[in-house]
């Protein structure tokens, strides 16, 4: 028998002020993805897995509780991605949708199992995802949104990883050539940067492990690298991406790195804030996979909520306390200047009771 009040691990409650903050930063969060023409959808919680699954071209259901519904007695998923199901709106619901389509969303996912580094298995997903465009002026307006939110959420000295996700598909099949037994062994010890790992493999993409970092001089290493041109549109790209930033925020490359971007093209970036343990979002560019099994090109991110709260170390309460008996239109006028009011229901009821910053005495709000 559990004891009262416990939660199963990985679980967490979120009390006030703390929940009023979170629920505030998330409607900023979406507010700034709006104004660059990003409408909200609301997917169910769960839904069919194999729908789930088919969406994405790879990745949509993993790491997925699943389980046997017992009205329909099908197989059902609880959402461990909020993508997979944008991606199934835009192929089925929003199928005949002029293209592109601007989807932005919010709402908990939950996963399997956890890690380490984010042990919570309920996360709360804020995001945008842009359907049926594939180019860098696509790339560039997400990337932008993902700027402006991080802004919008009041994140400090934000910065953006970029990274190539099929950088080592994309050699293997042409300048240098690997085995396809040995890719993924490849992927895994460029991500580890594991030298000895990489020179056992394939010796000539050893550069790639020292072309990380800032991202000026990681991207001209890259461009040193790139010696027959296979990666120019890409690192062209990513320039662009770069050059529309403005500034705005500190940028990186490291062009190898796969881990969080299992079903990611050509583009990937990772959203942190400085001094942040882990990071605030991910995003980058994809395929949807309509029922017909037609493929269309997305790019989008998502960013986690509980980061965006991670350096909230103080949370504000501004509460005028109204005594026994104010006249409810006092009360209404105070409201409609911004106060949040916290009226005495009954005459014994004080402002420390009600956790109140301020009192209302004789026509004043009086701090305490």
């Amino acid at each position: 028998m559990t004891k009262p009040g416990l939660l199963p691990e990985g679980f967490h409650d979120r009390l006030p002020p703390f929940a009023d903050v979170a629920a505030a930063v998330e409607a900023r969060v979406l507010e700034a993805a709006r104004l660059y023409g990003y409408e909200r959808i609301d997917p169910p919680l769960a839904e069919y897995a194999d729908e789930l699954a088919a969406r994405l071209k790879a990745g949509g259901l993993a790491n997925a509780v699943r389980f046997v519904d017992p009205v329909g007695q099908a197989t059902l998923a609880i959402r461990p991605d909020l993508t997979a199901q944008v991606a199934r709106i835009a192929a089925t619901r929003m199928g005949h949708h002029p293209r592109p389509v601007r989807l932005s969303y919010g709402g908990s996912v939950l996963k399997l199992r956890a890690t380490q580094l984010a042990p919570a298995r309920e996360r709360r997903q804020l995001g945008v995802e842009l359907i049926g465009l594939d180019s860098i002026a696509a790339a560039r307006e997400v990337v932008a949104v993902a700027a402006d939110a991080l802004a919008a959420a009041g994140i400090a000295d934000p910065s953006v990883d970029f990274t190539l996700p099929d950088l080592v598909d994309t050699l293997a099949a042409g300048a240098l050539p690997v085995p396809a037994g040995q890719i993924d062994a490849l992927r895994d010890r460029l991500d580890a940067k594991d030298a000895g790992g990489v020179a056992a493999i394939a010796p000539a993409y050893l550069p790639l492990i020292e072309a990380a970092g800032a991202f000026a001089p990681a991207l001209e290493r890259l461009r040193a690298f790139d010696t027959t041109g296979a990666l120019a549109s890409r690192l062209d790209g990513l320039r662009q991406i770069a050059d529309s930033l403005g500034g705005r925020v500190a940028m990186t490359l490291d062009p190898t790195e796969r881990h969080g971007f299992e079903y990611q093209s050509w583009l990937g970036f990772s959203l942190f804030a400085a001094g942040a343990a882990r990071e605030l979002g991910r995003g980058g560019t994809y395929v949807v996979v309509h029922p017909n099994g037609n493929e269309e090109p997305a790019t989008g991110f998502t960013l986690y909520a509980d980061a965006l709260l991670a350096g909230d170390a103080t949370v504000e309460r501004r509460r005028l306390f109204l005594p026994h008996g104010t006249p409810d239109a006092e009360g209404t006028s105070l409201r409609a200047q911004g106060w949040v009011t916290v009226a005495a229901l009954d005459p014994a009821d004080t402002p420390q009771a009600q956790l109140a910053t301020h009192c209302w005495v004789a026509g004043q709000a009086q701090a305490l």
